[in-house]
Order: structure tokens, then sequence, then C-alpha cells
């Protein structure tokens, strides 16, 4: 998979691309290139890419938390994509894994790329996608009055 995505990247143009074989490995590796994206796989060997995408969104830990991320995953039930997106991923993309699929997820996560929440419970970019018109308050959830402290950041 790792060759396959190299070299769909470097068709699009891509000419840095790292691969690691561990989460370990992976997170040394951001530790000393300053990464603009990061694809994962949702299995990692032994471990699991969302242990990763977790400590790379801890800002306590991480050299960079807001570093787009998408998750490759060869499982496409969605209780496994909510917990990629409950870890912080950006974008999830189900394997078999086509180009121009590739291509859309990386477009998302440059050209529109969402807000980045802080609440107790998560940090990462906004998990809603759909922008009601017709939303005029604060908050969107039943319990979002709870968590008001929560803060929100805009990218530039």
């Amino acid at each position: 998979m790792r060759t396959l995505l190299s070299a769909i990247l470097a068709a699009f143009g891509f000419r840095r691309i790292w691969g690691a074989n561990t989460n370990d490995e992976a997170f040394e590796q951001c530790r000393e290139i300053d990464f603009d994206l990061i694809i994962v796989d949702q299995k990692v060997g032994s471990t699991s890419g969302l242990d990763f995408v977790r400590k790379i969104r801890d800002q306590e830990l991480s050299p960079y938390p807001y570093v787009p991320i998408i998750m490759i995953s060869s499982y496409s039930e969605r209780v496994r994509i909510m917990d990629a997106i409950n870890a912080g991923v950006d974008e999830f993309l189900v394997k078999p894994v086509k180009p121009l699929d590739i291509a859309r997820r990386i477009d998302a996560v440059t050209f529109k790329r969402r807000d980045f929440v802080r609440a107790p419970n998560y940090f990462g970019p906004d998990r809603r996608r759909r922008q009601d018109p017709h939303f005029r308050g604060p908050f969107k959830r039943i319990d979002d009055r709870l968590h008001a402290d929560a803060d929100v950041f805009e990218f530039d």
C-alpha cells in the first residue's frame, strides 16, 4: 500500500515522501521533519493508526498538532470511521484507493480546511461538515451549553 500511495503522490507532483513501519518511527520522523500532510493506515503493523493520530493531535507531545491527516483503512464500518474522526483525522478513505479519491481528500485538507476545535475530550478538525443556513445561535448540540468554554480556532 505504501508503494502504491508513494507512486500516486509522486504522480501528483509530491517530491519528498517518507514512510514508516511503526507509530513510534512515524512520530520520530514528525519530530525531525515538518510535514505538510500525513497519510496513515488505520492498522499499522500490530498497532493502531488511531493511536498515532491521537499522539499527533496531543498538543503537549506533538511538534505540530494541526498537520492535515488522511486516514486510509480496509474497514468501512461506521464505527471505525467514527473512531477515526473522533481521534482527529481530517479525512477518511476506504481501500481500495483510487488516485481521484486521494486527490479529492488532499484538496479537502488543503483548500477546504475545517476550523479546529478544542473541547474537553477532543482536539482536531470540526467534525461537523454540514453548515445549516438557518442556524442562528452559538450552540449546535443540546449539551453544547455544558461546554461553552470550548475554544474554536480558525486558520488564516
